[in-house]
């Protein structure tokens, strides 16, 4: 069950390693979500940051609880929706997999490749076939206003490249690591992927802040291992400026959305509505019923 909102809310922040809260908040409240998936991460964060109202969640909980394959995705994504959002700003740590993208830079990808085995990338499923489009995976408009106000505040943010996202917890293989480079590849991290699907899924606009924190384990100089104190310590340097970046880009964000994020589910569903099981009709009614709906009405 959803606890009744004191004010509407309608940006979404997701917080990952180094970065489990966000300074400025006011008017602050909890608001514990459940959902036919189960539960998110942590309780969702609702106050308002530099005016506008927000939604923050802990990726892997306030007290980094849960690992990436734990995560339950459909759940945080589900609940994000329940409260009435129609963005979400990802803020993700990452290792480099090119020479240009130095550790401390931050990146706003454009492109994913799913590397992962063991995770939940749909609601859909169980007698409703959807497929959405999902050629680029990150909302342009969103990923632009994160670009232009990323570059006002940190001296190095690259404009796109791709992102891989990879099981975990263990860091790459050096074979790995370097086959991703032959694919073109640009950053890895272990999140990503499922959020920004479920959230195309869900008709949500989708960007992610990717901090760089580390060249990955590519280069042979051990000098360039990575290690976890490597990457806490460069954390705590980027999630300052990271928290800048939300801060100064929430005023941009405008309800009126003129991408194609909030039509993907537009013809994307296969099933008849006739044959679509009642119940799982109803467990998807918050994602699925005004395109049902639709449907029913155009026969």
């Amino acid at each position: 069950m959803t606890e009744k909102l004191t004010s509407e809310v309608s940006i979404g922040i997701i917080g990952g390693s180094g970065l489990y809260e966000i300074e400025g908040f006011s008017r602050v409240e909890e608001i514990a979500v459940s959902t036919p998936f189960g539960k998110p991460s942590d309780t969702y964060i609702v106050g308002e940051l530099n005016g506008t109202r927000v939604a923050f969640l802990p990726r892997h909980g306030r007290k980094h609880l849960w690992l990436p394959s734990e995560l339950n995705y459909r759940a945080n994504i589900y609940g994000f929706k329940s409260l009435g959002i129609s963005h979400i700003i990802a803020i993700t740590a990452v290792g480099s997999l090119q020479e240009d993208r130095a550790p401390l830079d931050m990146v706003i990808p454009d492109q994913l490749i799913d590397r992962t085995r063991q995770r939940q990338s749909s609601f859909f499923g169980q007698g409703i076939a959807a497929h959405i489009p999902f050629s680029v995976p990150f909302c342009p408009a969103l990923s632009q206003l994160l670009y232009d106000t990323a570059k006002t505040i940190v001296g190095r943010v690259h404009k796109g490249g791709t992102l891989v996202t990879i099981e975990g917890p263990a860091f790459s293989t050096k074979a790995e690591s370097r086959l991703f480079r032959e694919w073109n590849c640009d950053i890895i991290g272990m999140t990503t992927y499922q959020e920004a699907k479920l959230s195309r899924e869900a008709e949500i606009c989708y960007a992610a802040l990717a901090m760089v924190t580390d060249y990955d384990c590519w280069k042979d100089a051990s000098s360039e291992e990575v290690t976890v104190e490597t990457v806490v310590a460069n954390l705590k340097k980027n999630s300052s400026n990271a928290q800048k970046i939300i801060t100064n880009v929430l005023p941009e964000i405008s309800n009126r959305r003129s991408c194609l994020c909030p039509d993907s589910l537009q013809g994307a569903i296969m099933t008849n509505p006739d044959s679509i099981n009642p119940n799982i009709r109803k467990k998807l009614a918050l994602l699925i019923e005004d395109r049902v709906s639709s449907m029913i009405k155009q026969d």
